[in-house]
Formats: structure tokens, C-alpha cells, sequence
């Protein structure tokens, strides 16, 4: 098993399912610090780092964590349909780095029942709003029962957000606070009849050190593992970069992957059009979440050269099958790995790019933004609920 981006080690033992093993662990029943089990569960779709920063907040809240993924299907009924297919999800949330495993086909609403099956303790949730297609809060019935614990939405990014984006498409995405187009659209894409929701509207991603180093693994290679570079945009990070980075990471008994990470100029210059879609600052991040990566070069220099390579002691350069478009002088990026006979090609067997992504909420757009907007007025009646009940509390407390 993969653990974090990192080797397992002899206590880590699982079962094929990622289950712990009972007895795994050496220590007598005694001396073992009582392992404490998390429930996380979501559509994850369109994953970026606010779920991931999601579920490295829940993990960090206790020992094993479990992630319970919906079905197509509920999703469906409950908010619209999901832009990836529940098959696709459950890969993604396999790959991030906090989950221990995952629950295919969870169901919607969080039941007691569903935590005990699972053995969990509590459930972990973002401070914003799952309601069911009813209305209704999904947690209600673990929060009654104080098995529910709360995390920070992560601010900046949300999936209405990166949908918004994508319909867009124009640069202005990058400095959206800004563009007053930009603005007008996402604020008409995530608005509901009776104002804007303050869990799924628009905001600016600020990046700062602490939250990088709250996704980077920390470690250093050791003696006797495999330095991998790739290097590319891995722009709105999908099941296609992860499929391509597992087979990476299989090339070497012991692998470290670094991922170098080209600037949103350079980008641009190679993929044209309105490339990328999320900026330097959100691609490291949702990279440094997947387990098979070990660490990020952020603004790496497009050709692959030879300082590059003796500064990180790489042994091996992989690039996947799409096409590699040359540097700006007409040379080959990757001339000298290909001269030290470093140079590998990967085939993950996964054509997915994220150009076909955005095909996929184009063709698809009416959906998408009826989608957002009911959600939206749900969570916007859900707040005048609220208000509501607040200032009864209120009267009454001055009887």
C-alpha cells in the first residue's frame, strides 16, 4: 500500500480492500493508543485542493480515514449530474494522499447506521451546507448524536467556481478579482432568485507558505531511491495526470517523484487558447495532494536541462504520450535526458486531457449552471431558515 505519497512500512499492514488488519500492529492491546476512525463523504467531483484540503483537515483530526463516495445516480437526484463519472471519482479520491480508504457508493445522507458499519467515530464536513433534494441538512441525524465534527472550507476555489471558468474560458480567470466580465459571469453563474450564497460564491485563492508546507510531504529521497522528474502544466488536475503518475511512480522499486511545474506565461505559450484554467499557485497544490508525488518544482524551467537534472541527481525522465511542444528557440525540451539515455515515455492508457474536459461542461452547460443555481437556492432558503430562527431565540431570551 501507498501510504502519503510514500512507501508503507511494516506497521501499515492492510488488507487487499485498504481495511486495517486486525492485530497488525506489534504492541499489546495495552500499549496501543486506541486508533480513532473518521467518516468523509461527497460527491468529489471536478476534485481540486479545496477537497483535498477537506480531507487532509478531517485526517488530521484522528488516525484512519475513510472517504464514501456517491453514485452517479445520487447525485443525480440530489444536485444534478455530475460532471465525472462515479468510476473517474472514486480513482481521484483513491489518489489523494490523507484518505486510508474509500466506500464506493456512499449514500447521500449520513445515517448513524453508516458510521457504525464502518466503525467510525465521527464525521468530518466542511462548514458549508449539504442539503438532500428535499431540503433537508444530510448531517442532521450525526450531529444530533455528537459524531459530527466541522473543517474550514477551503476559501477560493469551489466547483461552481472552476465550472464558471471553464464556460468563461478567458484569461481574465487569472486575476478574476479584477475583471469586471469575469465577475459579472461567475457572480450570474452562482447566484440564486434571492442573492448569493456565501458557501459556494466566488473568491480569490491567496496562497501563502503555510499551505504549502501543510500539503508537501517534507521528505528528502534517501539513499536507494529512484528520482523521477515530469514535468508539464497538470492544469485542472484529473484522473488522466493520476493515471500517468501511478505509472511513474511504478517504473522504480522505490520511487521519488518530482513534479516540475511550468508558470501560467508558459503555459500559455504551449497550449494557447486560455491556458490554464487554475494558476501556479492552485496546480501546486492539488498536485502535492496525490499520493504518488513526493515533491513540486514550482515554475520549473520548460527545458530539462542539464542543471536541472545534476541539482536533483534525477535518474529518470518520463513524459506521457501527448505531443511535446519545443521550447521557444525550436529545440527539444527534454535533449538532454534523451542524451544521457535517460528518457522514458509512459503510456498510462488514458487519453483523458483536461481540453476534454471543458468539452464536457460546454456541450453540457444549461445543466451545469441549473445545477449550480438550484443548489444555490437551497442553500439560500436554508439561510433565511436560519436568520429566522435566530431572531425567535432572541425574543424569547428577553421574556
Amino acid at each position: 500500500m501507498i501510504k502519503n505519497g510514500h512507501h508503507a512500512t511494516g506497521s501499515d499492514q492492510r488488507d487487499e480492500a485498504g481495511s486495517s488488519k486486525p492485530g497488525a500492529s506489534a504492541c499489546s492491546p495495552e500499549k496501543r493508543k486506541r486508533v480513532v476512525r473518521l467518516w468523509c463523504d461527497g460527491c468529489y467531483d471536478m476534485v481540486h485542493y479545496g477537497h483535498s484540503n477537506q480531507l487532509r483537515q478531517a485526517k488530521a483530526m484522528g488516525d484512519y480515514l475513510i472517504a464514501g463516495v456517491h453514485t452517479d445516480a445520487e447525485i443525480s437526484k440530489h444536485k444534478g449530474p455530475p460532471v465525472f463519472t462515479q468510476e473517474e471519482r472514486y480513482k481521484m479520491v483513491r489518489a489523494i494522499k490523507w484518505v486510508d480508504e474509500i466506500v464506493e457508493g456512499a449514500p447521500y445522507v449520513t445515517t448513524l447506521e453508516t458510521l457504525d458499519k464502518y466503525n467510525c467515530d465521527f464525521c468530518v464536513h466542511g462548514d458549508d451546507i449539504t442539503l438532500t433534494v428535499d431540503g433537508k441538512d444530510t448531517y442532521e441525524e450525526v450531529k444530533c448524536a455528537g459524531r459530527y465534527r466541522e473543517c474550514k472550507r477551503t476559501q477560493g476555489v469551489s466547483t461552481t467556481d472552476v465550472v464558471g471558468r471553464m464556460l468563461l474560458m478567458t484569461k481574465a480567470h487569472h486575476s478574476n478579482l479584477d475583471n469586471p466580465d469575469y465577475q459579472q459571469h461567475a457572480d450570474n453563474f452562482g447566484k440564486g432568485p434571492k442573492g448569493h450564497s456565501p458557501w459556494t460564491g466566488v473568491s480569490q485563492f491567496l496562497q501563502t507558505s503555510q499551505k504549502i508546507i501543510q500539503f508537501a510531504s517534507g521528505k528528502e529521497p534517501q539513499p536507494g531511491d529512484t528520482i523521477i522528474y515530469v514535468a508539464g502544466a497538470f492544469d485542472l488536475f484529473h484522473i488522466g495526470h493520476v493515471d500517468f503518475l501511478e505509472m511513474v511512480y511504478k517504473q522504480a522499486e522505490r520511487p521519488y517523484v518530482i513534479v516540475g511545474l511550468h508558470f501560467d506565461q508558459e503555459v500559455n505559450r504551449y497550449k494557447g487558447k486560455n491556458y490554464p484554467i487554475m494558476n501556479i499557485h492552485e496546480r501546486t497544490l492539488s498536485v502535492l495532494a496525490c499520493r504518488y508525488v513526493s515533491e513540486v518544482v514550482i515554475g520549473a524551467p520548460y527545458a530539462v536541462g542539464k542543471d536541472l537534472l545534476d541539482h536533483f541527481k534525477v535518474d529518470l525522465v518520463c513524459h506521457g504520450k501527448t505531443e511535446v511542444f519545443p521550447d521557444k528557440d525550436g529545440s527539444d525540451p527534454y535533449a538532454e535526458p534523451r542524451k544521457r539515455g535517460i528518457f522514458k515515455t509512459i503510456d498510462s492508457g488514458n487519453n483523458l486531457t483536461t481540453d476534454d474536459i471543458v468539452q464536457r461542461i460546454i456541450e453540457n452547460r444549461l445543466q451545469f449552471e441549473a445545477r449550480n443555481q438550484k443548489k444555490e437556492a437551497k442553500e439560500m432558503a436554508v439561510i433565511e431558515a436560519m436568520k429566522r430562527r435566530e431572531q425567535q431565540d432572541q425574543k424569547c431570551a428577553q421574556f
